[in-house]
């Protein structure tokens, strides 16, 4: 059965003190919108999943590659499009709205395993 989704109506979840995110997911997709704090860094790391990301408010400074080789500013209105097993890391500049999309689904952010974002 086919379902409309208000995102007012999505439980948001604080993940630390400077990310909150509400996620809807599907067998094969998965979406997220996310608040951020200024400052807040997401560590290096990488995941099977495609990933795009759209900046609605804000900049958020991706790093690309095992060793961060390339950087890349993403502004509001601005998408990225990242391959699955690509290692990022991210810096948000200023307080930071965004949606990402998934595919497959993010099964540690279903699982609450993501760890890494946690601390």
């Amino acid at each position: 059965m086919i379902k409309k989704i208000n995102w007012d109506e999505v439980p948001e979840e604080e993940v630390n003190p400077k990310m909150r995110r509400r996620i809807v997911y599907g067998e094969k997709i998965m979406i997220a919108k996310m608040r951020f704090k200024d400052g807040f860094l997401v560590p290096l790391h990488s995941h099977e999943n495609e990933q795009i990301t759209e900046v609605l408010s804000g900049t958020i400074r991706f790093w690309f590659g095992e060793n961060k080789e390339q950087q890349l500013d993403i502004h509001a209105g601005e998408t990225v499009v990242i391959p699955g097993n690509l290692p990022h890391a991210a810096l948000m500049i200023g307080d930071v709205e965004e949606i990402d999309t998934w595919a497959p689904p993010r099964q540690d952010w279903i699982d609450g395993t993501d760890d890494y974002l946690k601390k």
